[in-house]
């Protein structure tokens, strides 16, 4: 569903034409602002601290058209006259904080009108936030920046409006990375509504007991006093160039509820770890069936737990109404899985509600992701009742248009489940899984990309996740993850991670042939580059690459002379040199070139002739037998390996009989004992990594984020039909009602968006449509079926879809652009239009 207003009411940064801002910053009155140093560089990490905001104003008439803008540190929800308009903003570094543009005239009325806004100001890190440095003023508490065009007038936040900050909502549980540097980022909500007065969005609240808000200055060397934007730590600040997010309500699928007739364990604050310890140390003495609205009773020494199943994952804002006595405690934990044992990264990102006794409904302000929720109930012995529990999905919106249909029912489940996954972890960034960790890293997003770039008309959010990433530090490198904790925090990163933003970049050099923006990213991509090159040997290979070189969770060597990284690095050579001669920057070109000579040259070392493939690594200038499908892989797409070995490289690592799934730190659950996974934790850090399986006759699988290099390996040696026959592995996802790809085979998260490559390979390589030209201006089009009958489907280009459908016996396609046909023996080139072939 498309978001995108009528363009007679479409607000662009064309409505803003000045850079200063009318709005000034403002903040509530109570969090008092100690003036810190004047050179700036107050980093240290501050209370979490929310504000609510008014300004209610009356107008005779309601303008056609009233352009308005609007920012906050950290995230802020917009009402007007008691309905919700927008939340924002997107995620960002601080100083490139964005604003959100669109039109405040549908939601006013003749007469009085109130603006209120709810602003949640972090204070620490989180996976989707990173604290501004501040200067001696802003930057160190929550601000708030509003202004809109009323045609005779401004309506913007100054000290004219009421605010006060609010003790109901805490962070009450949340100990941040501090307590699971994997999952500690995803907030905890704690809300004690005995403390809020519900109604304070309406027009018709008192709010003549709030105060006037703090107009914040800007305060700092060069800092010139200025209260409006832009201003220090902000920058000038930048437009979101993403749609609202938004979704459908989802209501459970089934409910039970559980007594239990022993105390809750409150020893740990975090509601999410109540919930897990509950379900796996205290077993119900009476459990039911149940359906909205849920009634339970509270035991005397006891508690009771409502256990619900939504029936698939989904991800957004959870609320609920209740009926319960004022003071009753609810702990909420959020979970892909029915509880069964300890969640392997921990217990985390729960919520708990404290019932104020009346109008009791609510809305988690932070968006969580799950399949099953745990709600724990306990106070005094009363009966309760749960009147509603919902989700309001929070996701970019996916446009219509593009579509893949064909003869195997699997595919279609596999392609469409691509979709929903991709969708999930589609937020104002990419994101890693909107369960377990919330975070936007920077390599797992060019498979999110891919899958936008196939199966999404909205191309938006594919190219702004480039800028997101652009985010280098010192030494040129990408943080791991971007807009959130680990890039605030600037330890380790994963190298390799940046050379998958350089193949997102160079997506955009093909799919839009984006001049101005492809060159806005050469100088990070060349700097990336160049990171590496610092470890070449006299050979002409990297060795001893530092900081952590993932790859893939598969079980691969990265270490000493490793294929797979010189070949990662080496296929970025090949795309930065390709994207310098489009853009005519000759001197880039010759650099990256004689680099990928170099190591092009030195390759050869790698190959193991007797297996018909590459070997991971070299260690003490001897070739070492593991072979991981990567190194074969890498060695085609980066061209390093001559294509006449492409066909034996495929035959090779695509052989079922030789293949076997293994990875260091996340195996198939239930094939690793407890005492090994044990072991395994300090060789991620400390080496010593032994194989248990025959690296002399088997190869190890990529596990389903890097099979997207396998599977572009098998298509440009030319076996793409085999890739039909491929992505029907990905079925083992599709069970117990899960309708989403998991991060491994066999093993983490039930919603990982970097394993949805089949959706892409399905539109790319078997209806067979890629950019022959920069931009689509040349579609190649190459159908391969493999063992389907027929297929059929839409692809996005900018400048239309094309249609295609193929069976064994005709193509026909419909084509906004020229096309190269490439069927097997034969290449034709046709004009835009319908052509049956």
């Amino acid at each position: 569903m498309s978001t995108h207003a009528p363009t007679s009411r479409l607000v662009t940064r064309k409505d803003f034409p000045e850079i200063r801002w009318n709005g000034h910053w403002i903040w509530v009155p109570e969090d008092k602002i100690a003036m810190g140093n004047i050179f700036g560089g107050d980093a240290v990490a501050r209370p979490e601290s929310h504000g609510l905001f008014r300004k209610t104003f009356e107008i005779t008439n309601v303008p056609a058209r009233a352009p308005a803008r609007i920012s906050a540190d950290s995230r802020y929800a917009l009402f007007v006259n008691g309905k919700e308009v927008r939340r924002g903003p997107i995620r960002s570094q601080p100083r490139r904080l964005h604003y959100d543009l669109f039109d405040l005239a549908p939601f006013l009325r003749a007469g009085v009108n109130t603006l209120a806004v709810y602003v949640k100001y972090f204070g620490k890190a989180t996976a989707g936030w990173m604290p501004a440095v501040a200067n001696a003023t802003l930057g160190k508490t929550g601000v708030l920046v509003f202004e809109a065009n009323l045609g005779e007038r401004w309506l913007v936040s100054d000290g004219s409006w009421r605010a006060r900050k609010s003790e109901a909502w805490s962070a009450e549980g949340y100990d941040g990375d501090a307590s699971n540097p994997i999952t500690g980022g995803v907030p905890t909500e704690c809300f004690d509504a005995r403390k809020h007065t519900p109604g304070w969005q309406t027009a018709g609240f008192d709010d003549s007991a709030w105060g006037a808000p703090q107009v914040i200055v800007s305060a700092h060397l060069g800092g010139r006093g200025r209260s409006q934007p832009p201003t220090d730590p902000y920058g000038v600040m930048l437009p979101s160039p993403l749609p609202a997010l938004s979704g459908d309500i989802v209501r459970p699928a089934a409910i039970r509820v559980e007594t239990i007739a022993q105390p809750l364990d409150t020893s740990n604050r975090e509601p999410a770890w109540r919930a897990e310890r509950s379900a796996i140390t205290h077993r119900a003495s009476n459990t039911q069936a149940a359906a909205l609205p849920v009634n339970a009773g509270i035991p005397a020494h006891g508690y009771a737990r409502i256990v619900i199943d939504m029936g698939r994952i989904v991800a957004g804002f959870v609320q609920f109404s209740l009926r319960a006595p004022a003071g009753t405690v609810f702990d909420m934990g959020y979970v892909e899985e029915s509880i069964a044992m300890p969640s392997f990264f921990g217990a985390h990102g729960g919520s708990r509600y404290i019932s104020r006794g009346a109008d009791d409904s609510h809305a988690v302000f932070d968006p969580k992701g799950f399949r099953y929720a745990y709600v724990l109930m306990h106070g005094p012995a009363a009966a309760v009742t749960l009147d509603d529990f919902a989700v309001r999905e929070h996701l970019y919106p996916w446009s219509p248009g593009a579509a893949f249909e064909c003869s195997d029912p699997d595919l279609n489940r596999i392609h469409a489940a691509g979709i929903r996954t991709v969708n999930l972890n589609s937020w104002d960034s990419f994101i890693d899984c909107p369960t377990r960790e919330q975070r936007s890293w920077v390599g797992d997003t060019v498979v999110h990309q891919m899958v936008h770039l196939a199966a999404n008309t909205d191309w938006r959010l594919a190219w702004h996740f480039l800028s997101l990433g652009n985010s280098p530090r010192s030494d040129g490198i990408l943080p791991m993850s971007v807009g959130g904790d680990v890039e605030f925090n600037g330890g380790i990163s994963l190298p390799d991670w940046s050379l998958h933003w350089i193949h997102a970049v160079d997506n955009l050099y093909r799919y839009a042939g984006d001049r101005e923006r492809v060159k806005e990213f050469m100088p990070n991509m060349e700097r990336v580059l160049r990171w590496y090159a610092a470890y070449l040997t006299s050979d002409g290979v990297l060795q001893d690459v530092v900081e952590w070189n993932l790859v893939d969770w598969s079980s691969l060597f990265s270490s000493d002379r490793s294929a797979i990284v010189n070949a990662l690095w080496a296929r970025g050579l090949r795309e930065f040199a390709e994207m310098a001669a489009w853009l005519g920057e000759g001197a880039s070109r010759v650099w990256a070139e004689e680099l990928y000579a170099m190591v092009s040259g030195a390759f050869e070392m790698f190959w193991d002739e007797a297996r018909g493939t590459y070997v991971d690594y070299i260690k003490d200038g001897v070739q070492q037998r593991p072979i991981n499908q990567l190194a074969g892989a890498l060695a085609i797409v980066s061209r390093l390996a001559p294509q006449s070995r492409w066909r034996r490289i495929v035959d090779t690592i695509t052989d079922p009989a030789k293949l076997v799934v293994r990875s260091w730190v996340q195996p198939p659950k239930g094939t690793v004992p407890p005492e090994e996974m044990a072991r395994r934790g300090p060789q991620m850090m400390f080496g010593g990594h032994t194989p248990d399986w025959d690296v002399d006759t088997q190869i190890v699988s990529a596990e389903p984020f890097m099979s997207y290099v396998v599977h572009d390996a098998v298509a440009q040696a030319g076996a793409a039909d085999k890739l039909p026959g491929l992505c029907a592995r990905w079925r083992e996802f599709l069970v117990d009602g899960y309708d989403t790809l998991g991060e491994n085979w066999g093993a983490g998260t039930h919603v990982h968006g970097w394993s949805s490559t089949p959706t892409r390979d399905l539109m790319f390589y078997t209806l067979g449509v890629t950019p022959a030209e920069p931009g689509f201006t040349l579609a190649r089009i190459a159908p391969r079926l493999g063992e389907l009958a027929w297929a059929k489907g839409s692809v996005p280009t900018p400048h239309g879809l094309i249609h295609v459908d193929i069976t064994r016996e005709r193509v026909r396609i419909d084509s906004p652009v020229p096309v190269v046909l490439s069927l097997p023996g034969r290449e034709l080139r046709l004009a835009a239009g319908v052509h049956s072939i």
